[in-house]
């Protein structure tokens, strides 16, 4: 029987439970950048799982590019991905008031951005990102993960990470629905304006591949950034992950 592996819904194939193990271990600095992942026989003795089940693993995090299998030498992991930003003129767009709520066109009853989940702060390799944006310990952060629903499909998982806590019970509540920006910043009793905002591309990895219904690996626009009260302190980091398929990001040089 399987052991040491993540609670997920219940549907859930084995062999995409272990990916998922795996891959916290990846995002936990277990496995650094460059490690060679364990044998096959290793894995299937830690996990009580079968080899064919490990390989279906790698092969899920391989699809995810997590991982790079190398024939006849072994797994390794992959480095992060190099990001990209663009920077943008403050003055374009000051006040942070949740501009993805802004920019949704009118949809289907059920649409809108609903809370998934409020993890813990681990340390991993995201939470980890968040506090130095932050300038916080990781141990002082909250986080909120959602998702966005548009014509009767999810089109973006979105985490937020603020420096302050615990969250209200109804703001954490799964299927809370909402403005979860302007949420955080009532919750917070602050006033919110962007800091900077970055744009880039990933492929979906395991729980963004589940919660979007989407293939590991599938392209994702990622729009993260900081958004800070009006003397400038740090009090939101944002990062969403969006499928690629269905959005693009637009920025007009000229006035409309």
């Amino acid at each position: 029987m399987a052991t040491n592996l993540p609670n997920t819904p219940p549907n859930t194939p084995l062999y995409r439970r272990l990916a998922r193990r795996l891959q916290e271990r990846i995002d936990a600095g277990g496995y650094p950048a460059g490690a060679r992942l364990p044998s096959e026989p290793e894995l299937s003795a830690e996990f009580g799982v079968n080899r064919l089940t490990v390989r279906q693993a790698v092969a899920e995090l391989e699809r995810a590019a997590v991982v790079e299998i190398r024939r006849g030498v072994g797994t390794f992991v992959r480095p992060p991905a190099v990001r990209v930003s663009i920077a943008v003129d403050p003055r374009s767009q000051r006040f942070d008031l949740g501009s993805v709520h802004e920019a949704l066109p009118e949809g289907t009853q059920g649409d809108g951005e609903f809370v998934v989940a409020a993890p813990p702060v681990t340390g991993s390799a995201e939470d980890e990102e968040a506090a130095r944006q932050l300038d916080r310990e990781p141990g002082g952060l909250s986080r909120l993960d959602s998702v966005i629903r548009l014509g009767g499909r999810a089109r973006a998982a979105c985490s937020y990470w603020v420096p302050f806590g615990p969250l209200p019970a109804e703001l954490v509540r799964p299927g809370h629905t909402g403005n979860l920006v302007r949420d955080l910043a009532r919750a917070a009793g602050v006033e919110l304006e962007y800091d900077w905002r970055a744009f880039g591309a990933i492929g979906a990895d395991l729980a963004d591949a589940e919660l979007l219904g989407v293939p590991a690996g599938t392209p994702l626009l990622v729009r993260e950034g900081v958004s800070c009260t009006p003397d400038g302190t740090p009090a939101l980091y944002v990062r969403r992950r969006i499928d690629g398929s269905s959005a693009r990001f637009v920025l007009h040089f000229r006035e409309r």
